[in-house]
C-alpha cells in the first residue's frame, strides 16, 4: 500500500473496515422460518418470532429450535435420576411427581396450553410426556425485582429491573432465547426465555406492561394455574397495569409467588404477592413486614442482605439513574452467584436489557447485555430465501 498515496491508503482501509463490519452482520439474520414464525439471530442473540393458533406457535417453536430444545430438556429431565422426593405419604421420583401436579392443575390450565404444547412436541420430535414434565417443574425462584419511576429517575422515566436466581447448574443459560409472541387471540408480547418453555417469568407486552416474578414457599400448593403460565395470561390479556392485576386476582393460584409489575403508558409500578391464598398490592413508597425500608417513587421486592443492598442502592442514587445506572442495580450483592439472567425493561418505549450466567455458571450480573426493543422486533420480517421448515398442522398429518 505504500506505493498509493496517503489519502488512497485511508480509503482502502475504509473499504476493508466497512467489509468486516458487513461480515459480521452477515453472521447474524434470519436462520430458518416455519409456517409465519421464524428464527433469527440478532448480534449472536438467538430471536424466535411465532405466529398464530397455539399449536402452530408450539409447533413452530419445537421445529426451529428442535436441537436447542432437545438438549435443554436432557439436560433438564437426566437431572433426577436415581433421586426421590416426598409427595404426600409416599416418594416417588421427580418426573412422576410432576406428573401427578400435572394431573391436579389441569382443570386450572387453558386448553391452549396443552395444544401448545402439543405442537412443540410434534415440532421437535419429543415426546409429550417429556415436554409436559419439564414445562410444568414447580418454579421456587430466589430471586429480586424493582421498578423506579418519576422522582427516582434523572428524567422521570419507569425501569423495572428483574433479577433471576435460580437453576444456573440446569444449563438453561445455554439456551436462553428471546420469545416474540403474536397470538391470534391475544397481545403480542416478549417473553425471556430458554430453548423448549412456553411459561413465562419475565416479560413485556406490546402496551407496554412488564411483569418480573421471585418465588417463596408454599410448595404443594399447587390447585392452581402453574405461575408461568399464569405471567403469560397477563401479558396476554393485560392493557393496563389494572387488567394485570385483575388477571391475577381472579384466577386460582399456586404456591408462594410475588412479582413486580409496572405499565410504561402511566408510568405506574407495584410490587404485589399472589399465592394461592393471599393476593396483596405494595404501591410504591409503601412498607410491608416483608418490606420495612420504603423508598420514594420505588417498589422493591427483595429478601435478606440482597434487599437491604438494594435499598441502599437506590438511596444513592435517587434522583439520577438512567438505564445504564439502573442496570448496576442488579449487580452481585443484590443478584446472587446463582444469577441466572438480568432484565431491565423500559416499557414506555418497550426498550429492553438482557444479560445471561455463562456457560461456566458464571452469574448474568457480571456479564454484557443485549439491547432489543420489542415495537422493532415487531416490525421485523424474515428473509423469504432462508430455510423453510413445513408446518405441519393437526389437519395435515391426519392426511
Amino acid at each position: 500500500m505504500r506505493l498509493f498515496p496517503p489519502q488512497w491508503r485511508l480509503m482502502a482501509c475504509a473499504l476493508i473496515l466497512c467489509l468486516l463490519v458487513q461480515s459480521f452482520a452477515l453472521a447474524d439474520g434470519t436462520i430458518a422460518r416455519c409456517g409465519d414464525g421464524w428464527l433469527e439471530e440478532i448480534n449472536g442473540y438467538p430471536v424466535l418470532h411465532l405466529k398464530g393458533t397455539p399449536y402452530e406457535m408450539g409447533y413452530q417453536h419445537g421445529a426451529l429450535l428442535k436441537d436447542r430444545a432437545r438438549t435443554n430438556f436432557e439436560n433438564i429431565l437426566s437431572m433426577d435420576e436415581g433421586k426421590k422426593i416426598e409427595l404426600g405419604p409416599i416418594t416417588v421420583r421427580p418426573t412422576d411427581a410432576i406428573k401427578t401436579i400435572v394431573g391436579m392443575q389441569r382443570e386450572f390450565v387453558p386448553p391452549e396450553y396443552f395444544e401448545e404444547l402439543a405442537g412443540l412436541s410434534a415440532g421437535s420430535g419429543i415426546k409429550l410426556d417429556d415436554v409436559r414434565v419439564a414445562n410444568f417443574i414447580p418454579e421456587l425462584f430466589h430471586c429480586s425485582g424493582f421498578a423506579i419511576m418519576d422522582s427516582a429517575t434523572a428524567d422521570g422515566t419507569l425501569y423495572h429491573g428483574r433479577v433471576l436466581d435460580y437453576a444456573i447448574d440446569w444449563g438453561l443459560q445455554d439456551h436462553a432465547v428471546i420469545i416474540v409472541y403474536e397470538p391470534d387471540d391475544g397481545i403480542p408480547f416478549v417473553n425471556v426465555s430458554y430453548a423448549g418453555f412456553i411459561g413465562c417469568v419475565t416479560g413485556m407486552n406490546a402496551k407496554s406492561v412488564s411483569i418480573g416474578e421471585m418465588g417463596g414457599g408454599g410448595a404443594g400448593h399447587w390447585r392452581g394455574m402453574p405461575m408461568a403460565l399464569l405471567v403469560r395470561e397477563a401479558l396476554k390479556k393485560s392493557e393496563t397495569l389494572g387488567d394485570a392485576l385483575e388477571v391475577f386476582e381472579k384466577t386460582p393460584r399456586t404456591c408462594q409467588y410475588y412479582y413486580v409489575i409496572a405499565d410504561g403508558k402511566t408510568n405506574e409500578a407495584v410490587g404485589m404477592e399472589a399465592s394461592w391464598d393471599v393476593f396483596t398490592v405494595i404501591r410504591p413508597g409503601e412498607t410491608h413486614p416483608l418490606l420495612p425500608t420504603p423508598v420514594k417513587d420505588c417498589a422493591l421486592l427483595s429478601a435478606g442482605d440482597r434487599y437491604d443492598e438494594l435499598v441502599r442502592r437506590v438511596e444513592a442514587g435517587h434522583g439520577k439513574f438512567t438505564a445504564e445506572t439502573a442496570l448496576r442495580l442488579m449487580d452481585r450483592g443484590v443478584a446472587m452467584k446463582s444469577n441466572l439472567h438480568n432484565v431491565l425493561f423500559e416499557p414506555e418505549t418497550t426498550r429492553f436489557w438482557v444479560a445471561n450466567a455463562t456457560h461456566d455458571k458464571q452469574p448474568a450480573a457480571e456479564q454484557p447485555y443485549h439491547a432489543f426493543q420489542l415495537s422493532e422486533l415487531l416490525s421485523r420480517t424474515p428473509d423469504m430465501q432462508s430455510k423453510e421448515l413445513p408446518l405441519v398442522t393437526r389437519a395435515t398429518a391426519a392426511k
